[in-house]
């Protein structure tokens, strides 16, 4: 088996990669960033994210495993002093596995020349200095003209990030599933929205047409594309997934209350 390993620069996660380099190779397990078979992340969701798009070209390939050395997360299963139980179970217990969806993005410009990009949690797009304007579209058929910030689509692992501070459900990541939701819309008698977030199908995608030739900006999990002419953007379930070793699991809901509510066990 050979490992990759990706980490921020803290002083925590550093110690924690200092340690975990010495158990990998206590137990001959080779550190490969080249041809991983496994990609460990150390520090957070964010730095999960960020290891996920420096090897997505090999997401069919690999699997993923998250140690967060802050509080627990959405994707990260271990915490920093379970580093050596975690080794002990990478060399000798077989890993249930748990695959979420990816969101893919085909963005035409009007030029014709088209680019795809892949996002773990979301992707918006939001015009530099005015407000935009565009039509939306599901499974080609036109559903609605927008007027506001921007549009947001999110993975259901998405769902508990950019997406829920805009009013969107929480979605279980075992849903194949798309979210859309509206940043700041501005509703009258040309430009009418749903105005709620909406979820769309396995066998559905969004299209987003803007209404005219602008400086737009477009965000995948952080990471930006900017382009001035931008024609049409379609929004896809991707036939790609993101796929985690999970030797000790959490569950979702358990994830969730410990984020947003933390309420006391006391009933």
């Amino acid at each position: 088996m050979k490992v990759a390993l990706v980490y921020n620069e803290k002083v925590e996660t550093l110690a924690v990669v200092k340690a975990l380099e010495k158990l990998l190779d206590s137990r001959k397990i080779e550190i490969d960033p080249e041809n991983p078979d496994v990609v460990i992340t150390i520090g957070g969701d964010g730095t999960l994210i960020s290891g996920f798009h420096k090897y997505q070209n090999l997401v069919d390939q690999i699997r993923f495993i998250g140690v967060h050395t802050g509080h627990l997360g959405f994707y990260t299963d271990w915490r920093n002093f379970e580093i050596g139980k975690m080794v002990d179970n990478l060399t000798k217990k077989q890993p249930s596995s748990a695959s979420y969806p990816l969101l893919e993005l085909i963005i035409t410009t009007g030029s014709g020349e088209k680019k795809k990009l892949l996002a773990l949690n979301e992707a918006t797009i939001k015009r530099v200095s005015k407000t935009l304007k565009a039509d939306v579209y599901i499974r080609d058929q036109f559903f609605e003209s927008f007027k506001g910030d921007g549009l947001c689509v999110s993975t259901p692992t998405g769902s508990t990030a950019y997406s829920k501070s805009l009013g969107g459900a929480v979605i279980h990541p075992r849903l194949k599933a798309l979210q859309m939701t509206e940043i700041a819309s501005i509703n009258n008698r040309v430009f009418r929205t749903l105005s709620s977030p909406i979820v769309i199908a396995p066998d559905e995608w969004i299209t987003v047409k803007p209404e005219s030739d602008d400086h737009y900006v477009v965000t995948y999990d952080g990471y930006e594309f900017n382009h001035k002419h931008i024609k049409k953007i379609e929004y896809r379930i991707s036939q790609h997934v993101i796929r985690f070793d999970k030797y000790q699991h959490t569950h979702f809901w358990n994830r969730v209350e410990d984020a947003f509510i933390g309420q006391p066990k006391n009933k």
